[in-house]
């Protein structure tokens, strides 16, 4: 019923403003012919002292006399014209009222049964959020969410439910302000600090800043063994130059971790990380001929690792790169061959071994 009162106040409107400009007769440009006359003899005025200083010529000030002087003929014309409308005309207005009257609703009412559908009942957002159930977009769940925490700020569950979504979707300053609002409003949590945190960190490009520090720290005494602030932590130091502190907190937290974690692959990455960087780092700091040696001692420390089984197409190029630095060509011509072996069922992976082969003139040799 209320969607038909709206229909039918929506049909009046429409109809008022094709009827408003036809019940309106003429308007009258002056008030009288007094006012017509002063105009007039005021333009006179204005055009005689253009003439005079020369800013229009006489055949233009003629012009502009008679002008205004048709003006002002117009308005003792329409003074003269008696009040009130003409028979005629006021049934023209009526008749056009009365066809605008009854064929705008019928038209509205023609369009809508050829491409509305009025057997179709009521069907509310809510109701329909409700009935859609796991189907519902999730668009739709995201928003009803944002709507409901909007209207319930102190909600903490809601808060909780919000955040890691945010942080998944890479809408980190968000995630933040959701995981801290989760723990102004609830329950000390450790998973909410330890989230916290890491909303802080990733929206800060990666940097443990002091502020995630401090959740991480929270999350940390409520839970020891909470292994995202751990691991956070371990690469907080890492940030501050500590690099052996790092890679001991990264060992404890790995023997730490249940068998079937999916973190633990991360951690290790990151150990092999921060191992490859320091030996680097301690390379460089060698005498030349000390850090020669060090260097042949990683490559062939490369080349038996891979000899003994398997090897990705990186570890191969990087092998095949260092041997042929070293000034090696046998063993980088070896290498190639091996690694053709090793990647024989990837033809991607030969093609770039091939033209790696090219680049450092190893191809011509390699079979």
């Amino acid at each position: 019923m209320m969607l038909w009162a709206i229909l039918a106040a929506m049909t009046g409107a429409a109809i008022f403003a094709l009827l408003w400009p036809l019940s309106h007769g003429r308007t009258e440009g002056f008030a009288d012919v007094a006012d017509a006359r002063s105009l007039y003899r005021s333009q006179l005025k204005e055009i005689d002292r253009d003439l005079s200083r020369n800013l229009i010529g006489t055949n233009e000030a003629e012009a502009a006399r008679a002008e205004a002087a048709r003006r002002l003929l117009r308005a003792a014309n329409d003074e003269a014209r008696p009040a009130g409308e003409s028979e005629p005309s006021l049934r023209r207005r009526r008749a056009s009222s009365a066809l605008m009257l009854s064929v705008v609703p019928l038209f509205a009412l023609l369009v809508y049964g050829l491409y509305g559908s009025p057997e179709l009942p009521d069907q509310p957002l809510a109701a329909r959020l409700e009935k859609a159930g796991p189907r519902q977009d999730f668009a739709i769940i995201l928003a009803r969410m944002e709507a409901h925490l909007a209207a319930n700020p102190a909600d903490a569950k809601g808060w909780s439910l919000l955040a890691p979504i945010y942080l998944r979707q890479g809408r980190y300053d968000e995630a933040a302000k959701a995981f801290a609002a989760a723990v102004r409003h609830g329950k000390p949590d450790t998973d909410l600090l330890a989230g916290l945190g890491e909303a802080r960190i990733l929206e800060a490009a990666g940097v443990v800043t002091a502020a995630a520090r401090d959740a991480l720290a929270e999350a940390l005494k409520l839970d020891p063994k909470n292994a995202r602030a751990r691991y956070y932590l371990a690469i907080a130091k890492e940030q501050d130059g500590d690099g052996e502190g790092a890679l001991a907190s990264l060992q404890q937290l790995l023997a730490d971790a249940p068998p079937e974690a999916d973190w633990a692959a991360a951690v290790r990455a990151r150990m092999e990380q921060i191992q490859g960087d320091a030996g680097r780092k301690a390379v460089a700091a060698l005498p030349e001929a000390e850090r020669q040696q060090a260097i042949r001692g990683m490559v062939d420390g490369l080349a038996a690792r891979l000899v003994q089984g398997g090897g990705t197409l990186p570890e191969w190029t990087r092998l095949i790169r260092a041997r042929s630095v070293l000034g090696d060509k046998p063993a980088a011509i070896q290498a190639v061959k091996t690694a053709r072996e090793r990647l024989a069922q990837d033809a991607a992976a030969l093609a770039a071994i091939d033209a790696l082969a090219d680049e450092l003139s190893l191809k011509e040799t390699a079979p």
